[in-house]
């Protein structure tokens, strides 16, 4: 195995070594003998597996063990400053290439043992499932068309809208009154014909709608429109083919987002449990709500900001690069407040009837 350093930079500072990859935050490590700057330094003129590690070291005047350099090297690796330079790049020049910043983000979270084309590998060959490519949803395709992965169903029943252009950037004036879900399709394939897109044209009324889409599936995204419990709809679908699910919406000045992780967090279900008691004004409003017909009042950056949310949380589930952030929750940005975000948890439903629908994980072997 060889061992590449990360972009990172450093200075000594006393006794103190001082190193920056993500600019966000620094990094003291003691160094009184500087050992760990040489080691640094020698990384930074390539990669090098251990034998050769050790003796570009001794060349500098640095003697370390085996032991030594193992700890060393599993200590940078903790910090996120080495990887394992076999995985940096596919191999494919026209991959790197088209990928050269999905490899680089990648390598934000790479190690000695995950490397970037990993993270990138299971992007390319997962299957998304996309609930709606209208107002969040146009946005949300072009993020995971940029992700670049490998096959994508677009579902939705509606026509291109002079209305719509507003915030779904996807189509053009020539596209009105023509499928969104089929012009959406011809969008990605010209983005990038590696991406492969099926179309479906349906109006969901359950979740027994959603059935035929789910085999083979390894994430759901977006959401429906057209009746109050659409996202119900799909919850029970997801949970019940055992499909990570990520929705996501916005009112007037909030936007939200939410996942599920079917058998491990709570469920869309438990969240519309917590019902405020019958006869108060709390009760009164969310009838109201629920009610409620308003005008969309969803602009383009609101939008592209739920599409590229539901998108981040997406690759979490599809490569594991972060535990999903929004698994049992529902994550709030406030509109008035700058988009600050909280996070509110799902209520615990010990008995929900829909999380028992999903299916026993099997434990990887």
């Amino acid at each position: 195995m060889r061992v590449a350093l990360k972009e990172c930079s450093w200075q000594t500072v006393g006794e103190d070594l001082i190193v920056v990859f993500d600019p966000r935050e620094s990094i003291t490590l003691e160094d009184p003998e500087g050992k760990v700057e040489a080691l640094l330094s020698v990384l930074r003129e390539g990669p090098r597996d251990v034998g050769a590690l050790r003796a570009a070291l001794g060349a500098r005047g640095v003697e370390v063990t085996g032991q030594e350099l193992d700890g060393g090297l599993k200590g940078l690796a903790a910090l996120g400053l080495v990887e394992r330079a076999e995985g940096r790049f596919t191999g494919d020049p026209a991959v790197d290439e088209r990928h050269f910043s999905n490899l680089t983000f990648f390598g934000t979270f790479s190690d000695l043992d995950r490397h970037r084309t990993d993270y990138l590998r299971r992007v390319r060959e997962a299957h998304v499932l996309v609930l709606g490519v209208g107002g969040g949803g146009s946005s949300l395709v072009q993020c995971l068309a940029g992700l670049g992965v490998g096959r994508l169903t677009l579902l939705d029943h509606d026509r291109v809208e002079t209305r719509n252009f507003a915030r779904q950037f996807l189509y053009k004036h020539e596209d009105i009154g023509r499928s969104k879900v089929e012009r959406a399709a011809a969008w990605v394939r010209a983005y990038d014909p590696d991406i492969e897109v099926r179309t479906v044209d349906r109006w969901v009324a359950g979740p027994d709608d959603l059935a035929d889409l789910t085999d083979g599936t390894d994430l759901i995204v977006g959401g429906l429109d057209g009746h109050p419990d659409a996202g119900l709809w799909v919850n029970e679908a997801a949970v019940r083919a055992g499909v990570p699910l990520v929705v996501g919406g916005a009112t007037r000045t909030l936007l939200s987002y939410m996942s599920v992780d079917p058998g491990e967090s709570a469920c869309l279900a438990c969240e519309f449990a917590r019902q405020p008691e019958e006869g108060t004004g709390a009760a009164a409003a969310e009838d109201l709500v629920h009610g409620m017909r308003t005008t969309n009042p969803l602009i383009g950056p609101v939008a592209m900001q739920i599409g590229s949310l539901i998108a981040l949380e997406g690759l979490r589930y599809l490569t594991g690069f972060q535990e999903p952030l929004a698994a049992g929750a529902r994550v709030r940005l406030d509109l008035r407040e700058g988009l600050a975000a909280s996070r509110v948890p799902f209520p615990d439903v010990p008995d929900c009837p829909v999380c028992a629908l999903a299916p026993a994980r099997v434990a990887a072997i």
